[in-house]
């Protein structure tokens, strides 16, 4: 099966020829020009590969490599495209989760190899690791949230919600940490995160009424794992 790479670049010009020769090449690319629906797009379906550029605008790019180790707990292999040449702009891209670093202007074959090369060290990985949370179980590598053993269909920013609440069960979240998790930035109303919520929260509930999704309030929003000790 191809790889599925996803292309997180705001330049509509090199998108598109990396989209274009990426296909061209056997690939399955995905684009997004801003993180906000590169996490979108994250949550609706599974990726092997992330090619990232780090000058986004809102959310940049090494926000977003380090926003989806941390609060995703994705591994798959981001590969990070830049003009930036110090030494330092080097090591913020790996610090942030980086497996490797293309400079830019660049050539389309060589992004292939470098591509390829990490397509290969990741077949001989476990990169992905499933997130559990009492009886909520999220497996990335195939996208899948299992509750309570069976199944559960979710829309994609109600999943992505789950996502980050799983990274860290019994932690507190505020309104702005999920808002910027699921937008790249704070919302001006609360409403739309509210709304998932409910979806939420809807979706785990058990027959006694409970659900492990709480509201702290005036505080923000936890994810109870009865076995673990909840801390803000």
């Amino acid at each position: 099966m191809s790889a599925k790479i996803l292309i997180v670049e705001d330049d509509a010009q090199i998108s598109a020829n990396i989209y274009d020769f990426l296909q061209a090449r056997g690939f399955m690319p995905d684009a997004a020009a801003n993180a906000g629906i590169a996490l979108h797009l994250l949550a609706s379906q599974p990726f092997d590969l992330l090619v990232l550029d780090l000058g986004l605008p809102g959310m940049g790019g090494l926000s977003l490599a380090r926003h989806i180790r941390a609060e995703l707990a994705l591994n798959l292999p981001i590969l990070i495209l830049t003009a930036r040449d110090t030494l330092a702009d080097k090591e913020a891209g790996f610090d942030a989760g980086a497996d490797d670093y293309l400079l830019k202007p660049f050539s389309l074959r060589e992004l292939e190899m470098r591509i390829k090369a990490l397509l290969r060290r990741a077949n001989g990985q476990l990169l992905v690791q499933a997130l559990r949370c009492g009886q909520i179980l999220f497996e990335p590598h195939t996208g899948q949230v299992f509750w309570q053993g069976q199944p559960l269909k979710l829309p994609p920013k109600t999943q992505l919600l789950l996502q980050v609440m799983l990274s860290r069960p019994n932690t507190l979240f505020t309104r702005d940490q999920l808002e910027r998790a699921l937008w790249g930035e704070a919302q001006e109303s609360s409403d739309p995160l509210r709304y998932h919520l409910s979806q939420l929260r809807r979706a785990l509930s058990m027959p006694d009424g409970l659900s492990p999704l709480q509201t702290v309030h005036g505080r923000g929003y936890m994810l109870i794992d009865p076995a673990g000790e909840p801390h803000a």
